[in-house]
């Protein structure tokens, strides 16, 4: 009699959301890792105001439907720039994101959520610590006219 593939366990999921911003001008960012991501953007765009005290940002986002939500209000200092649906290759942090899948997390199984978070960490410390590899990543040329248009 035929039997199918047996399980030993059920995969159980678990979640942990990082947002994290780059300057293209000089490397500089701005990271959270959080639990969850309801009412959070908020928290980061303050986060962000902090971090980058004195300057004017352009913050490019995707169509994930929390940067979309009615009730993000953006610092004065801060300026959301939504990019157009299913074009992530214009959002210059998904550079950052391949870079710590490539580079810090490679091609291994991780347990606890507790590693992600520590490798995670680890990356985004040694980016912080590299502000020319960042700059190289995030400094496309259209920006650099953008800023220009909203400052």
């Amino acid at each position: 009699m035929p039997s199918g593939p047996t399980v030993g366990h059920q995969v159980m999921r678990e979640y942990v959301y990082a947002m994290t911003v780059e300057s293209p001008k000089d490397g500089r960012r701005s990271s959270l890792i959080i639990p969850w991501v309801a009412e959070t953007r908020s928290i980061f765009l303050a986060h962000t105001e902090q971090a980058f005290a004195g300057d004017f940002c352009l913050m490019l986002l995707d169509g994930a439907g929390w940067h979309r939500a009615r009730e993000l209000r953006a610092p004065a200092t801060i300026k959301l720039i939504p990019l157009p649906p299913y074009s992530p290759e214009l959002n210059p942090v998904e550079h950052v994101w391949e870079y710590l899948r490539e580079n810090s997390f490679k091609n291994f199984s991780l347990n606890p959520l507790d590693e992600v978070v520590d490798i995670l960490s680890d990356g985004l410390r040694f980016l912080s610590q590299q502000p020319a590899t960042v700059r190289c990543m995030t400094n496309y040329e259209w920006l650099n006219t953008l800023c220009l248009t909203c400052n």
